[in-house]
């Protein structure tokens, strides 16, 4: 039995010792053939593993891509093709009596601090860089400490801005990425023991739209393996509220941190749930924006039908700012459009269509959870929240996304499992890679691309709902299954923290689903809720300590 299921592993077309061996193998994949069908097959089997075997031979590296593309538009969407100018509140400050507290400062803040040359970039960055030094091992949290590449763009930023070449709200802002991101002279260790003195020898996107921007990069952050959870090679990264607690995953470090003020911000990546999720647990901010919004090219790929990139800061109007300097592409990745990004901070929410997922909510029997407040809150300003069944299970009868996400993300680590490199990840369970790469080794071809299609249905069913929306409010966590239907169609998401659990005294959260690529307007909305409730404005203790 054991031969059998390594053979099984080589590909769908196993060699088959007898017919029986062969028909066992075609009925775990819900058929039933005849003798005679099976004495025809055999042979093309066969010949199918030859063909494996050679294909075998040819390496892939992580970033060579599909020939075939997602998009989450559906045929006769039509979208806002023009970029309107930019409106940001007013963030006139001074330096605190207490420099400590400059740690939780908004972007807006930190931006106005050193336009006004109360403070220095390069003053900000080693207080950053302090504070990552103080704490970074106590969270687990930093894979990389990038100082001489900070202390360079600081001085950088100072001679610009003392010039008058101001470059905008993020010039001279310390911030952090995940380590999935290739810097050059950097190493990039994707969270796994296999990859940790990996160097890849290019920029990322991202990291090249922040730096033109004038943002400073401090450290590069914990992520869980090959961007799974919060387990890494170096340990598990912590909840800032509670160190007994994970700060879950995998965008684990970007969370953790920002949450901590160890950075003002930082960038994550979403497959499913990676930035939503850590920001939800940890009390940050998320966005997870349109699939397409911000080109992947020199990101680890995972699922290249799922991946997104996104800001986690501690404010909705934080990752608005930070989303207008990172969206776009360079052209590189196939998936990513360029598309105007909108964002009035004075914009009345008043007048707008907010629906909330009823069908979500009523799964929440107690009315007393956090997540009702959000309802009752709004409805208290005067805000029309008009009940909604958005799609959940039931839109799809299946695990849509566990057969998407196996296929895909196996192909992508195909090397990784066929070499046994697997067995040096840090985690080996039932749940963790090693054994769910193997098991994508038994998703046919035929039922991958038939889940692709009913995949492109959920996006029907969804957009037919959302698109009567400005933003429709759901539970972050419990209540439904947003998350997988969301990041199947794309959709995107910002969560905000709304209050604290009663049991584990850890940060809960609300999100809001927008339509296609209309990040500014979920973003406005978000904004206006934490204007009203001040959750952002909530620290960890231990980490406000002069």
């Amino acid at each position: 039995m054991k031969k059998f299921l390594f053979l099984m592993l080589l590909g769908f077309s196993a060699v088959a010792q007898t017919k029986s061996d062969l028909q066992g193998a075609v009925r775990l994949f819900d058929l039933e053939f005849s003798s005679q069908e099976l004495d025809t097959l055999h042979s093309d089997v066969l010949d199918n593993l030859a063909n494996y075997k050679a294909m075998h031979q040819l390496s892939l590296n992580n970033n060579v891509p599909l020939s075939l593309w997602q998009n989450p538009a559906l045929p006769g969407m039509k979208f806002e093709m023009k970029q309107r100018p930019l409106v940001w509140p007013q963030s006139i400050t001074k330096l605190p009596a207490r420099k400590t507290d400059l740690a939780f400062y908004s972007i807006g803040q930190l931006a106005y601090l050193i336009k006004s040359k109360q403070i220095t970039s390069l003053d900000l960055t080693r207080f950053f860089i302090e504070r990552i030094k103080k704490y970074g091992d106590t969270l687990q949290c930093v894979i990389s400490l990038q100082e001489e590449i900070a202390l360079d763009q600081a001085r950088q930023a100072d001679r610009e801005i003392t010039a008058g070449k101001y470059r905008g709200l993020l010039h001279g802002i310390p911030y952090g990425l995940k380590d999935l991101f290739a810097i050059k002279g950097t190493k990039t260790t994707w969270g796994a023991a296999p990859f940790k003195d990996q160097r890849i020898e290019e920029d990322a996107y991202v990291y090249q739209r922040l730096r033109d921007a004038g943002a400073v990069l401090v450290a590069k952050f914990s992520l869980g393996a090959l961007a799974m959870g919060d387990y890494w090679f170096g340990g598990r990264t912590k909840n800032p509220w509670n160190l007994k607690y994970g700060s879950s995953g995998s965008s684990a470090g970007s969370a953790s941190a920002t949450v901590a003020g160890l950075v003002p911000f930082a960038i994550g990546t979403e497959t499913w749930g990676s930035i939503i999720s850590p920001a939800t647990i940890c009390g940050a901010t998320g966005l997870r924006p349109t699939f397409g919004s911000v080109s992947r090219s020199g990101a680890m790929a995972l699922s290249y039908s799922l991946d997104k990139i996104g800001p986690i800061c501690r404010s909705a109007n934080d990752a608005a700012i930070v989303f207008s300097y990172i969206h776009g592409t360079d052209g590189q990745d196939l998936a990513a459009v360029n598309r105007p990004f909108n964002y009035d901070a004075n914009r009345s929410v008043k007048g707008m269509k907010i629906g909330y997922a009823k069908n979500y909510f009523d799964k929440i029997k107690d009315t007393t959870r956090n997540e009702w407040k959000v309802i009752q809150l709004l409805k208290k300003q005067g805000i029309q929240v008009i009940p909604v069944d958005f799609p959940d299970s039931t839109a799809y009868p299946f695990n849509m996304m566990d057969i998407v996400i196996a296929a895909e993300c196996g192909a992508q680590f195909d090397e990784l499992t066929r070499n046994n490199i697997d067995d040096l990840l840090t985690r080996q369970t039932k749940s963790d890679w090693p054994n769910q790469f193997r098991t994508s080794r038994f998703v046919p071809a035929v039922e991958y691309i038939n889940a692709q299609r009913h995949r492109y249905l959920l996006m029907q069913k969804v957009n037919a709902v959302v698109s009567q929306f400005d933003a429709i409010i759901c539970p972050s966590r419990g209540g439904g299954n947003q998350s997988a239907i969301t990041n199947l169609t794309g959709h995107p998401v910002v969560c905000v923290p709304n209050g604290f659990d009663s049991k584990t005294n850890l940060p809960t959260g609300i999100s809001f689903v927008g339509r296609l690529y209309d990040e500014g307007t979920i973003l406005r909305i978000a904004t206006y809720y934490q204007d009203l409730t001040r959750f952002e404005e909530a620290h960890p203790k231990q980490f406000m300590q002069d």
